[in-house]
């Protein structure tokens, strides 16, 4: 009997894409490949299989495999009847669980026998040849048999991945990640449909510490293991809001900081050919987030705004940050520069006329271009 071993990974969105369904598994195939370069990653009908070097390392790979709805390290055998009882009742005996079950999935549809069939018969063989009885309920074990023409994928347990769509069908978007919980999962959220996130993360050093930037570093390493190498733009902010506290009234402060790091993010995005800017924000999560600052925010731009947290209340957003792991990182304290200068009492409902009236205070053009020639670039993998 020859068998040999792989990693079978699922998809479910993908499958739905009809005549761009190719388009889809193919870019899937290719960050499986681009993260795991010494092993072999074949397209079969519904599945992705994976024939790695290393289990261990394609299993912490495939966790964050955005696409995949689960995987399964399965054992591999002819499409034989007798090939595929003998290895489950091996498998079986190895594990010699008190309960069981036989799942069977049967794309091969010329195979001579039914899928329940085929789940009886394993399931009697096992029973004659180990002390494990059938539970088809709760059962300890349940043994998964994937026929196909080609051969047999047999596993014991799913995993789950990331889900969504791979990264790289559906463009490119620029995320201004703060040191925060929520632009993190905003971005995340952004990988999982599909689109590959550069950053952008503006700090106020040297007249704050380091911290931040230090923290948003982690966090790109940490949202990398998603998406695959990634780009942040560190853009020095300090001297502009410098210049907001001096020339605009207190209230509208953290209006006019999220102006410019539009228009800012705006410019990055041009240069990068990315079609979106991705913001943390939450409806009203604090003061600058109502519909109305929102509105005065976006306004400066052209290209789309997208919020993908918007509905979320804080605990979903943590727990999800829990989930990437970006939460404890996140957590950690620093002084991030939107804290520098801030408001006593902010304005909750911006007057976009009166903000379009006192920005005429500013360089806008040059304080944009200043920051950015001063921004500088990293490159995370």
């Amino acid at each position: 009997m020859k068998t040999n071993k792989c990693v079978i990974c699922h998809y479910a969105e993908i499958g739905t894409k009809g005549k761009n369904r190719r388009f889809f598994e193919d870019q899937l195939v290719k960050n499986i490949q681009n993260k795991l370069s010494d092993a072999k990653v074949l397209k079969m009908r519904n599945r992705v299989v994976v024939s790695p070097k290393s289990e261990e390392i394609a299993v912490a790979a495939l966790k964050k495999m955005c696409g995949i709805v689960y995987f399964s390290p399965a054992v591999v055998t002819a499409s034989l009847i007798e090939e595929i009882e003998g290895e489950v009742v091996s498998l079986m005996k190895k594990r010699s669980p008190r309960t069981f079950r036989i799942t069977v999935k049967r794309s091969d549809k010329s195979f001579p026998l039914s899928s329940d069939k085929i789940a009886a018969s394993l399931g009697e063989a096992v029973l004659k040849n180990t002390k494990s009885q059938v539970d088809l309920h709760q059962a300890e074990v349940n043994c998964y048999v994937e026929i196909t023409k080609e051969e047999t994928y047999i596993y014991f347990e799913k995993i789950k991945g990331a889900g969504g769509l791979p990264v790289g069908t559906s463009g490119k978007v620029l995320s201004l990640l703060s040191g925060g919980i929520d632009s993190p999962v905003a971005s995340f959220r952004l990988m999982k449909r599909g689109s590959k996130n550069v950053f952008v993360h503006f700090h106020a050093y040297p007249d704050t510490s380091a911290a931040s930037m230090e923290k948003t570093r982690e966090i790109v390493r940490i949202l990398s293991s998603f998406q695959g190498e990634s780009i942040i733009y560190m853009v020095p902010f300090a001297q502009i809001q410098k210049e907001i506290m001096l020339g605009s009234r207190e209230s509208l402060r953290v209006i006019f900081y999220r102006r410019f790091m539009m228009r800012i993010g705006e410019e990055i995005a041009r240069r990068e050919k990315a079609q979106a800017l991705v913001t943390g924000e939450s409806l009203g999560q604090v003061a600058s987030q109502t519909i109305e600052n929102m509105r005065a925010t976006s306004e400066v731009v052209d290209v789309p705004v997208f919020r993908p947290l918007l509905g979320y209340d804080k605990e979903e957003i943590i727990s999800e940050a829990k989930a990437i792991g970006t939460y404890e990182t996140s957590i950690r304290p620093e002084e991030d520069c939107c804290v520098r200068f801030l408001p006593r009492y902010p304005e909750t409902k911006a007057n976009l006329s009166l903000v379009k009236k006192e920005e005429k205070n500013f360089a806008v053009e040059e304080m944009v271009t200043t920051a950015i020639e001063n921004c500088k670039v990293e490159r995370f993998t």
